[in-house]
């Protein structure tokens, strides 16, 4: 049931739109070429609409609400003449809207019709997108989903007496297709976001693909890096446990950008240890991209505090083929890797403790990446593995 938008105060009326005009809107929300847009293209050409049949819109802003591990939601604002904002709102970005018009129609679920005066439901003149656009009145609907936050719609005009009863009317009546067509846009984004954060873009992309099934494996070549923390068993054993998640969220803060900087992929977090992967990539550039992701971990890492407490870290690189895909039990899978190659980096980042190296790469790596400023540390035994291993260290 949608709820009426009522004003504040008496006005004087327009003539109604026509009904076959309000169809085409609501037609236009609901069919495939407003479903094939994006944000921007939504807002847009919904805000175009309106003015078209005389509503006097000179702000159109949607506020989406999203499940994501550092944004809140998402604001997308259009006006006539200017290219679309978009604005992504962090964590805490609330705060912001706090004690404002807005937040309240997304607590209450309710729709609210304010004026610049407006003090019995808070300010918002210095919100964003609203600031210093001389808007004289702004019509505020809840977008109410089946399930999560509650996003918003925001239909802003100039004109002194703000917007007559019918025009509220042709705002109610699109509310529904709005809300529906907002709500698809939330969920793909919903959908691409945790995926990306918690399996990675490429698995990402393979679980949208369809690619699903256990046992459905393909053989690649990529470069390998494992990086593993330094004495965290030890500090965990006598760090409280809130320092010990601390510190290793930080340290994952200076360890993952700058693999995915370089164009790699983090498989798996192992307790302490990232392993990642540099694939699609011709064998000189993913090693060199894995190489300069390994330079800069061990930069962060020289500089890294946390609480007072310093990290050391031991980096694993290689180069060889890997089988990638889904391994488990009935409907609990899991992407990774397995093979020969993946034994041995772990095995070679056992090596840089036993050596006391920041880091080992393998004699195959050393060739694609082409480094010159290495040095052999000499050819190694590795458990599990019958022949000894070259391996090679930085010179720093």
């Amino acid at each position: 049931m949608t709820t009426a938008i009522h004003a504040p105060a008496a006005e004087r009326q327009t003539n109604p739109v026509g009904t076959g005009a309000l169809l085409a809107i609501i037609e236009w929300l609901s069919g495939d070429e407003c479903h094939a847009l994006d944000e921007a293209g939504l807002v847009s050409g919904l805000g175009r609409r309106l003015q078209a049949l005389g509503l006097p819109v000179d702000r159109l802003t949607l506020h989406l609400m999203t499940l994501h591990p550092e944004l809140v939601g998402r604001t997308i604002a259009w006006a006539p003449g200017e290219p679309v904002e978009i604005h992504d709102r962090e964590h805490g970005a609330r705060v912001a809207i706090s004690n404002t018009p807005l937040r309240k129609v997304m607590e209450t679920r309710e729709p609210l019709v304010v004026g610049p005066g407006e003090s019995v439901h808070g300010r918002w003149q210095h919100i964003d997108v609203f600031a210093d656009r001389g808007l004289m009145q702004l019509v505020i609907a809840p977008l109410c989903n089946i399930d999560g936050p509650v996003g918003a719609a925001v239909f802003g005009t100039r004109r002194p007496a703000g917007f007559t009863a019918s025009e509220r009317q042709v705002i109610e009546r699109i509310l529904p297709a709005l809300r529906n067509t907002s709500e698809l846009r939330i969920l793909r984004q919903v959908e691409l976001s945790l995926l990306d954060t918690y399996v990675g873009p490429l698995t990402a992309s393979r679980i949208l693909a369809g690619r699903i099934r256990q046992g459905e494996i393909e053989s690649m070549e990529a470069a390998l890096l494992l990086c593993d923390l330094r004495g965290f068993t030890e500090l965990s054993n006598k760090l409280p446990g809130g320092t010990v998640l601390g510190l290793l969220n930080a340290y994952f803060d200076r360890v993952v950008p700058a693999i995915t900087r370089e164009g790699g992929e983090v498989l798996k977090f192992m307790g302490d240890a990232v392993l990642a992967f540099f694939p699609g990539y011709a064998a000189a550039h993913a090693c060199g991209a894995a190489l300069a992701s390994a330079r800069a971990i061990l930069d962060e890492i020289d500089r890294f505090q946390y609480d007072g407490i310093g990290v050391k870290a031991g980096i694993a690189l290689h180069y060889g083929e890997v089988s990638y895909g889904n391994i488990g039990s009935g409907r609990r899978l899991d992407f990774t890797l397995i093979g020969r190659d993946v034994n041995l980096v772990s095995r070679i980042q056992t090596a840089c403790s036993e050596l006391g190296e920041a880091l080992l790469m393998s004699e195959p790596f050393r060739e694609k990446a082409g480094a010159g400023d290495v040095m052999s540390v000499g050819a190694q035994g590795l458990k599990g593995f019958a022949e000894p291993v070259e391996l090679f260290t930085l010179v720093r």
